[in-house]
């Protein structure tokens, strides 16, 4: 639970003139700098609200589209979509830079990370569109095994008019996600290419105001959907999850009773999150846990609230350790709740020691999500390395599956901008799945301070969370008095100072 070092803040293309000497991580000295100095004072790019640029962080598909047309002239096009890309977007279909396939435009991947294969298709379909290349050149790649064959042709091009360049050892990366300076680089060779910049200013009205996130219970939101980064109600509206995670299932079971939820819903919660630890006692060597966890998860459903099962890993490091019992456990618990809209499954706690996204988290995750999709479509959490902070990994070679988000967990004595940077900077869809106001260890503080910047930036982002825990243990993290009665509600004179923070933030 503890030992803790969610999606992309908008790469903010507001199209309005800003000064990229305020850019306090782009210098003079780096590879990227004229590209973005010239994108920037041409009025195609702005930073973020804090002075940076981010230029490590990934671009998305909408993003980068955006740019593209703009540079390139396209007109805006009506669409079915209500993103504010949504009217570039289709003129960029419309005109052949990408296929429906590749970004469909009901709109629900646009907020998606755009991979280097598919940026160079549209940045050449868009600036030089009758250039050709050579096979020969591009075959002699290490990697060129990775890049699909419908990318040949706009890959040769791209690299034939030196508007890619290969690194070190000569790769293309044709399936890494593209970063915002990488993706600068092209656009600005290809656009050299053709001429240059045009100075640009876009209208007022064309500057997408922010959506504002609902509450509300399972009554209220029906079943809930991943679009884009955002986690939304069944009609497509963004929806933002707050709530309590249990302790361990096995030690704290009077808080997961049905008063108990009852009494956190009533203060505000519109989520509950069971932690079913697998070893420490937990499911593992008990199976009578999980008669605790269904007899919550049904009373979460009768109070209206959305409720996660959580596959509780800790300990035991590495999810594939014990995987064939989660995918037992997987497709029994979500044959159990196919119809429910308010069950969503948490697959891997915390992933952490001598493991890695690609080789140990993301084969499990497969696995069982395959196992859950035999039953539920409902959204599907994934931890990754670290304590589930290793989202700068996960967002290199993401799962490809509809209904997923991925967690991160913090702990504000211990994590600060680093990591508020990293879940920035993903471009995934982002569930903070666990928070505490203590330290990593569950002690210290409490650090109201810095999770009050955490409030502030998950609130701004609408990035749904838990905090740890609604228990009554002698730690800083927990919620709840020691001794305290809450079946019959949850006074103030009840909750802990960290209780306290978080429950006056539902």
């Amino acid at each position: 639970m503890f030992k803790k070092t969610l999606c992309l803040t908008t790469f903010i293309i507001c199209f309005i003139f800003f000064n990229v000497f305020a850019f306090s991580d782009v210098g003079e000295g780096d590879w990227f700098y004229e590209n973005v100095t010239d994108m920037t004072e041409n009025g195609y790019l702005k930073g973020y609200e804090d002075g940076t640029f981010r230029p490590s962080g990934i671009i998305t598909k909408a993003e980068l589209v955006s740019i593209v047309s703009r540079i390139s002239g396209l007109p805006p096009e009506t669409s079915s979509s209500n993103h504010w890309a949504a009217p570039l977007m289709q003129s960029a279909l419309s005109k052949g830079l990408y296929d429906w396939d590749e970004i469909p435009p009901t709109g629900e991947n646009y907020d998606m990370p755009i991979n280097r294969q598919l940026a160079f298709k549209i940045v050449m379909k868009a600036f030089l569109p009758e250039a050709k290349g050579d096979y020969n050149d591009i075959a002699k790649a290490p990697d060129f095994g990775e890049l699909d064959g419908r990318y040949y042709e706009s890959t040769s091009a791209a690299v034939s008019m030196g508007v890619v360049l290969g690194d070190e050892s000569g790769k293309l990366k044709p399936k890494d996600n593209i970063t915002r300076a990488e993706a600068c680089a092209v656009i600005m060779r290809a656009a050299n290419k053709k001429g240059g910049l045009s100075p640009y200013t876009a209208p007022e009205e064309e500057i997408p105001a922010p959506q504002t996130a609902r509450g509300g219970g399972v009554g209220e939101n029906g079943r809930l959907q991943v679009i884009g980064t955002q986690l939304c109600s069944e009609n497509g509206e963004p929806v933002v999850l707050h709530g309590m995670s249990s302790h361990g299932l096995q030690w704290f079971p009077a808080f997961v009773s049905e008063n108990a939820i009852k009494a956190t819903g009533d203060r505000g919660a519109n989520l509950i999150r069971l932690a079913m630890y697998t070893a420490e006692g937990g499911y593992l060597s008990d199976k009578s846990v999980k008669n605790t966890l269904v007899n919550a998860v049904d009373a979460a459903i009768r109070q209206d609230m959305y409720v996660i099962i959580d596959w509780h890993i800790l300990y035991d490091n590495d999810p594939l350790q014990n995987a064939d019992e989660a995918e037992a456990f997987f497709r029994d618990i979500s044959k159990r709740y196919a119809d429910s809209p308010a069950v969503l499954y948490e697959i891997c706690n915390e992933p952490n020691g001598n493991i890695t996204w690609s080789g140990n988290v993301k084969p499990y995750a497969e696995r069982i999500i395959k196992a859950i999709r035999e039953n539920s479509n409902g959204v599907i959490l994934v931890g990754s390395p670290t304590w589930s902070q290793d989202l700068h990994e996960a967002a290199k070679d993401p799962i490809n599956a509809g209904n997923i988000m991925y967690t991160c967990h913090f702990y504000a004595g211990t994590h600060t901008d680093w990591l508020r940077q990293r879940i920035a900077d993903c471009g995934l869809p982002v569930f903070v799945t666990e928070w505490g106001t203590s330290a990593a260890d569950g002690n210290g503080g409490v650090y109201l301070s810095e999770a009050q910047k955490w409030i502030d930036f998950m609130r701004e982002r609408n990035i749904s969370w838990a905090n740890w825990s609604l228990c009554d243990k002698n730690e800083s993290s927990a919620a709840i008095k020691s001794g305290a009665d809450i079946s019959d509600g949850i006074s103030d004179s009840e909750l802990t100072d960290s209780g306290k923070f978080v429950f006056g933030s539902f």
